[in-house]
């Protein structure tokens, strides 16, 4: 089909976002689109999520957002002026016809941007015979898609929603954040899916350990994402006794920093023995007396780095060595 470029089918029609983008211009140049726009900070939200939608009918319906886009599109565009997105259509769109319209979005993100990691579902073999008696027995379990956090939610992503920061080791920005029970986290989720829309929640036992492990790009390591532990973790013999900020060694295969070492990442499963049988999506005990936490920290030895290591805590106990991660649905 011959792609049709009409100055008469063509309304160019921008609708601003929460008022951080304004000052919307377009130009066509041979086959592409190309758009400026500026992009305001908002108090809280130093970067933004950006998209470009388009329509047929003039505005009445929107599709989903375009893909084959680049320049200041996507996740984490900083604000500024002159901003651009550059579309070329015919690598997605064989013609245009109707009344066309466009329509750039913004979302803004946290301070201290969230970033999560995909981890495609997969059955993999839970816990170890070779471990502590609670790592046994070794068993099959099968999980769906979901996406993890690259890292663990650090000092100042606490801070953008709670307005506080309860760590042991303040002033660090980027190091994870601890010293918050399994029962403050139930409020910070709570604050935090309020203001972004998602579902965020705290990771089962069994997501953990299969992110750890790396999924289904995993090459069998001892911790997460090597066989040596110095290359992946902060633990007691390199820690200096204290936690360091994230994402400042190796990731594992899926791209997941610090899941073994820096602190301990409460789950959402109550603790409790493994069951020898074949499970899906497994979410724990229906009830107990203390919350499950994997991986080591700074205070520990390599033993307690290994991506099948289990512990518990008291939900509402603080501890200066244990934190978490966030998870969120396909």
């Amino acid at each position: 089909m011959k792609l049709v470029f009409s100055l008469y089918c063509f309304l160019f029609f921008f609708t601003v976002s929460a008022q951080k983008i304004d000052n919307v211009h377009y130009e066509q140049s041979g086959k592409t689109i190309i758009v400026t726009y500026n992009l305001t900070e908002l108090k809280g939200q130093q970067t933004a999520t950006v998209s470009l939608f388009y329509s047929e009918d003039g505005g009445k319906t929107w599709g989903k957002p375009l893909q084959k886009v680049t320049g200041d599109v996507g996740k984490c565009v900083r604000p500024g002026s002159e901003k651009k997105i550059t579309w070329d259509v015919l690598t997605e769109r064989t013609s245009l016809t109707g009344t066309i319209s466009f329509k750039v979005k913004a979302e803004g993100n946290l301070s201290g941007h969230i970033e999560m990691i995909f981890v495609q579902g997969g059955t993999f073999s839970m816990g170890s015979n070779d471990g502590g008696n609670d790592e046994i027995p070794a068993h099959t379990v099968t999980l769906s898609d979901f996406y993890i956090g690259k890292t663990e939610v650090t000092q100042k992503q606490w801070r953008d929603i709670m307005g506080n920061d309860p760590s042991y080791f303040k002033n660090c920005d980027n190091c994870p954040l601890e010293q918050v029970s399994w029962d403050d986290i139930q409020g910070f989720l709570q604050k935090l899916n309020q203001k972004t829309g998602k579902t965020y929640r705290l990771p089962t036992e069994a997501e953990w350990e299969y992110a750890a492990r790396s999924g289904n790009k995993s090459k069998g390591y001892t911790y997460s994402g090597s066989n040596s532990l110095g290359d992946v973790a902060w633990f007691t013999d390199n820690s200096g006794s204290s936690t360091l900020p994230v994402a400042q060694l190796q990731p594992n295969e899926l791209g997941i920093y610090d899941m073994s070492g820096n602190v301990g990442e409460l789950c959402s499963d109550w603790y409790g023995d493994y069951s020898g049988f074949a499970q899906s999506n497994p979410k724990g005990l229906t009830t107990g007396a203390n919350r499950v936490y994997r991986g080591g920290s700074w205070i520990n030895t390599a033993y307690n780095c290994r991506t099948a290591y289990r512990n518990y805590l008291d939900p509402g106990r603080r501890s200066y060595y244990i934190g978490f991660r966030l998870v969120s649905p396909k």
